[in-house]
Parts: C-alpha cells; sequence; structure tokens
C-alpha cells in the first residue's frame, strides 16, 4: 500500500510561480481495485502579490520595448556627410514617434512648411524653432503626428543645399 499527500512541481520561469497537485491520502492495493480509492487530483497555482509584482513589470517593459519599436528614426546628414535627411521621404502611422537623429554635417533643425502640412495643424507646434539648433552627434528631436496627410519639412540652415523631405501619415 502507498499513500499520496501532495505533489510540488518549480517550473522555472521569471514569474516564480508554482504548480501543485493536491489530493487526499489515498491507499492503492494491487489485489482489488476500486473506483472510490482512485480520485483525480486537483491542481492549484500557488503565487504571491510579489509574483503580480514581477509580473506587473515585465509587461510594462514589454510595453516600453514595443513602443520604442513603434518610433520611426531619420537620421539628420547622410553618412558620407551629404547634407540630406535619411530617409528623405517615408510613411507613418497616425500617433507613431519619429526620431530625428544629428548624424553628420550639422548643425541640423527640422522646420516643418507651414504651406505643405494638413489643414488645422499648428506648425509651431511640430517644428523646432528656425533658431534651434541641433549641435552635436547624436542629439535627437522628436515629433508624433497624429493628422493624417502629407507634411513637408527642411533644415533651416540647408535647406538651400536641397536638405529636405516629406512625411505622408496614413
Amino acid at each position: 500500500m502507498a499513500g499520496i499527500k501532495s505533489t510540488t512541481v518549480v517550473i522555472p520561469s521569471f514569474t516564480g510561480l508554482k504548480f501543485a497537485v493536491i489530493s487526499k491520502p489515498k491507499t492503492v492495493s494491487t489485489a482489488i481495485r476500486s473506483s472510490s480509492a482512485l480520485t483525480t487530483p486537483k491542481l492549484a497555482v500557488k503565487s504571491s502579490l510579489k509574483d503580480f509584482g514581477v509580473i506587473a513589470v515585465a509587461t510594462a517593459a514589454s510595453v516600453v520595448l514595443a513602443g520604442n519599436a513603434m518610433a520611426m528614426e531619420v537620421l539628420l546628414g547622410s553618412d558620407d556627410g551629404s547634407l540630406v535627411f535619411v530617409p528623405k521621404e517615408f510613411t507613418v502611422a497616425k500617433g507613431e514617434k519619429i526620431v530625428f537623429k544629428n548624424n553628420a554635417g550639422f548643425p541640423h533643425n527640422v522646420v516643418f512648411d507651414e504651406d505643405e502640412i494638413p489643414s488645422g495643424v499648428d506648425v509651431s507646434k511640430i517644428s523646432m524653432d528656425e533658431a534651434d539648433l541641433l549641435n552635436g552627434a547624436g542629439e535627437t528631436y522628436e515629433v508624433t503626428l497624429t493628422e493624417p496627410g502629407s507634411y513637408s519639412f527642411y533644415c533651416a540652415p540647408h535647406q538651400g543645399a536641397g536638405m529636405v523631405g516629406k512625411i505622408t501619415v496614413q
């Protein structure tokens, strides 16, 4: 005869959750098997508030990482020093963050052309001031466009050299 009280199985994961099989002690005989002696064990999940805190932090980190993945990066100046936006023309989803990053040939800025943006959009809320400049490598300017349409932009110091671009927001 054998008696089984409970079994705990630890499943390795970042959550720290433990699964336990809980059953009442039972006797199993090799001579006679009675259906009443065999019962189905119940599965229970043991956890604590700390475990749920770990899950919440992991979920929040996933959301932040996913959010960063939803950003479009535009280089100000090409790797060879050309005065261009890379890419020059692109499409983003409504509400997607656009990060303009100083790369080469700076100082640069990002100014939207008030005559070439959707009506109702305030150009001063999406543009850098023409006097403001990104002066160092890696400096950034971020903007999120929420109105669908076409947006033309330029770098004020280098507009005459052809440093212009276009965004389509869907």
